[in-house]
Formats: C-alpha cells, structure tokens, sequence
C-alpha cells in the first residue's frame, strides 16, 4: 500500500512543510502578486520568490503599499502564508550572505574590513558569524 495513502502510517514533517511552503507561495502569489510578478505569473506561472512575497505581505499589511484595483485585502491566510515563507527567506538569505563573504575573503579582504562591512565591533565576531552561516548552510 502507497504510504500516502496509508492511514496507519505517520506523515513525514519534512515533506509536509514543503509542501506547505510551495502551496504559502503560491498563495501569495495568486493573490497579491503585483507588476512583473504579475506578468510572470500569469505568462508562465511563475511564482513570486519568497522575499518579495513576504515584503509584499508585509507592505500591504502595515499600510505602506495599496492594493492594486481587484486585489483582495491582506488577511490571516496571507499572513500564515508569509510567516511560512520566513524559514526559506532566511535560507536563502543566509546562503547568499555566506557567498559574499567567501567572495570578500577571496579578494583579500581581512576580517577586520569585512566586520566593518557588516557593522560588526570586531574581526572575531565576522568570523564567528561567517562560521554560523556556515554551519546553517551547510557549505564547506
């Protein structure tokens, strides 16, 4: 028997909240996505990346963008949906933040002038932070 199907059998967390996450984008999407983002999504059914669905969640809530004509007000799914949308948001981020430090490292940058960069008091706490990121991303 198919264990998706199988009532005696415990879903796996994991593939549930992906499953949740891709449908919290879409959501999103659907419902409030605005200017090329509307474009892509209408053309080729493309969704809006996760950052920019939870800026646009969060600017029509607080007020600081309006609702285009026909689009709905925020409500509580979109805002369960955007605060689903935080952990692969962060993720993303983090890799990307994790990528330039690397780069900077590359280009001879030292600790000291990349603590600066990042508002830091100290070289130790840049390289603490890039060795944090590090280990939330999983890179080498």
């Amino acid at each position: 028997m198919d264990q998706h199907n199988d009532s005696f059998t415990r879903p796996d967390p994991g593939t549930a909240r992906t499953l949740r996450t891709h449908d919290a984008l879409l959501h999103i999407t659907r419902r409030h996505a605005d200017g090329d983002h509307r474009t892509r999504w209408a053309d080729h059914g493309m969704p809006m990346p996760p950052l920019d669905a939870l800026r646009r969640v969060a600017d029509l809530a607080a007020g600081s963008a309006q609702p285009h004509e026909g689009e709905p007000p925020v409500d509580t799914d979109d805002l369960t949906a955007a605060l689903t949308l935080i952990p692969w948001a962060r993720a993303e981020f983090d890799q990307l933040e994790a990528g330039l430090l690397q780069m900077a490292k590359g280009r001879g940058m030292t600790w000291q002038d990349i603590a600066f960069g990042l508002g830091l008091g100290s070289a130790q706490a840049a390289r603490q932070r890039h060795e944090r990121l590090l280990r939330r991303t999983d890179r080498p």
